[in-house]
């Protein structure tokens, strides 16, 4: 058996493994960390858990079909819970919009807000569910390659949503303000501004309102034990502490890893961390992509973090809320076109103990609360102590309660902890933007151009952020290997 070995074990990293060790490779996952799950670690202290990274569960049908390849079912792993309501979002004091589990719901908010919009909403959704059945069965599962895999009956037929923008598709039906902000806020998940996302990728709209939000019990990390405990059934070896400093390329091969001071062989080198650190760990000659080209891409958003736990129950709140109370265009500008520290942060904040009680003790809260940021910004304590009193104070008129008072404790993650931890290219938390330059075949390859058996997945190469397609990207670019080496 060839021998595989996988830097990082994030969610493209582990999915990769299952496939490759399905199709008969001797696989080793290498994790940096003492725990597995890139920036889906999970964070237990005083009896509180929080997920570290993602806490939305979107499009279920994803990960159905991920773990069907083994002929398993998400239920053989983990136990899913659909949210009602889905999230909140709030846009002044007691001003909220509820969105719920379903359409006929959504229809009827929409309807209380500006006449005559669940109609509109129908028709929206209706181009949405087909966009993302397009998506999903003619775009996404290819590995970027070529252009031409674009390039079918179905796919031609959306050409003029990728030169249109969602913010310009949803203004042409809503005036609410309101309702646009909600409509415009899943595409925020692919990293880049709505006025900048092709409108085709309004699908996310229906994997928001159509399919609904969920929650694993026990959280996210549920979904990344439930995939590693299916790769160590396929035979995947999976270690920790294992900071991989070099990679040696011999013959135009990628040959050997410098892992903690020491040489290991392999016969193929997966990387599903960061792809402008991974080819850091490569000699010169053998990089593909110059640091002229890092830093012209348009990256996601950095975020700064805090995992709060609270010593009472927190009021007017979901498990999800979003509080988009002052100026989203005046805050993306902050993050994208002149990058800052925001003057007034739109946040986001996570309850999961709303949901599960194994998330805080009895008769208290866990409250994760996360601010959007520009990458590459100055990170220091004093700055991540003013913007946790920010949105504290925002957080408090808002929701019509005192809950500083109530903080046990507070841990934060910022920019620096970001590269510290991820070698993330400059602490983004997200990875490469879905805009229209960085779609599909004109986003960073899952093979490398320059060293043989070399590949990457993950968010920064196809099909992009987000851990549904990272579980995509790691199918791809197992199956580009299997195909290489057959040949």
């Amino acid at each position: 058996m060839k021998k595989i070995t996988i830097i990082g074990s994030g969610f493209s990293a582990l999915s990769a493994s299952c496939y490759l060790a399905k199709a008969g490779y001797n696989v080793t996952i290498l994790e940096k960390n003492s725990t597995i799950g890139g920036r889906a670690r999970q964070l237990k202290k005083d009896g509180f858990t929080f997920d570290m990274g993602p806490t939305w569960y979107w499009m279920p049908d994803v990960f159905e079909r991920f773990f069907a390849d083994f002929g398993k079912k998400p239920s053989d792993y983990y136990s899913l819970q659909k949210l009602n309501p889905a999230y909140r979002v709030f846009f002044g004091t007691d001003d909220f919009i509820t969105i719920e589990d379903s359409i006929e719901k959504i229809c009827k908010t929409f309807e209380t807000e500006e006449k005559g919009s669940s109609a509109k909403l129908r028709k929206f959704m209706h181009a949405a569910l087909d966009n993302y059945e397009i998506a999903i069965k003619n775009l996404v599962y290819r590995p970027g390659i070529s252009p031409m895999e674009l390039i079918n009956t179905k796919t031609m037929s959306k050409i003029g949503q990728f030169f249109s923008t969602v913010s310009k598709e949803v203004r042409k039906d809503f005036n609410n303000p309101k309702l646009i902000s909600i409509l415009e806020f899943p595409v925020l998940f692919l990293g880049a501004k709505p006025s900048k996302t092709p409108a085709f990728y309004n699908f996310m709209n229906y994997a928001d309102f159509g399919l609904g939000t969920f929650h694993p019990k026990d959280g996210m990390f549920s979904v990344v034990n439930g995939i590693k405990n299916l790769a160590e059934e396929l035979g995947v070896t999976i270690k920790t502490n294992q900071n991989v400093e070099k990679i040696f390329v011999q013959n135009g091969k990628a040959s050997a890893l410098v892992i903690n001071g020491e040489t290991v062989t392999t016969d193929i080198v997966l990387s599903g961390a960061d792809y402008h650190h991974t080819e850091s760990l490569l000699n010169s000659e053998y990089r593909q992509y110059s640091e002229t080209y890092w830093n012209k891409k348009t990256f996601a958003p950095a975020a700064l973090m805090f995992y709060v736990g609270f010593n009472k129950k927190i009021d007017n709140v979901s498990h999800h809320t979003l509080f988009f109370d002052v100026d989203f265009e005046k805050h993306s500008k902050e993050i994208y076109d002149v990058p800052q520290w925001p003057e007034d942060p739109l946040f986001y904040a996570s309850f999961p103990s709303k949901t599960d009680e194994t998330a805080a003790p009895n008769g208290m809260d866990a409250g994760i609360f996360l601010i959007p940021l520009a990458p590459g910004l100055d990170d220091i304590p004093e700055i991540r102590e003013e913007y946790f009193d920010k949105i504290m104070m925002r957080f408090e008129k808002l929701t019509n309660q005192e809950v500083k008072k109530y903080v046990i404790f507070k841990e934060s993650f910022c920019i620096n902890d970001f590269v510290s931890q991820y070698n993330s290219y400059k602490g983004n938390a997200y990875g490469l933007a879905n805009t229209l330059l960085q779609t599909a075949f004109l986003r960073p390859k899952l093979k490398s151009g320059k060293v043989q058996n070399l590949f990457f997945t993950g968010q920064l190469t196809v099909p992009g952020p987000g851990v549904p397609p990272a579980l995509i990207s790691g199918k791809l670019v197992a199956g580009l290997i299997e195909k290489e080496n057959r040949n």
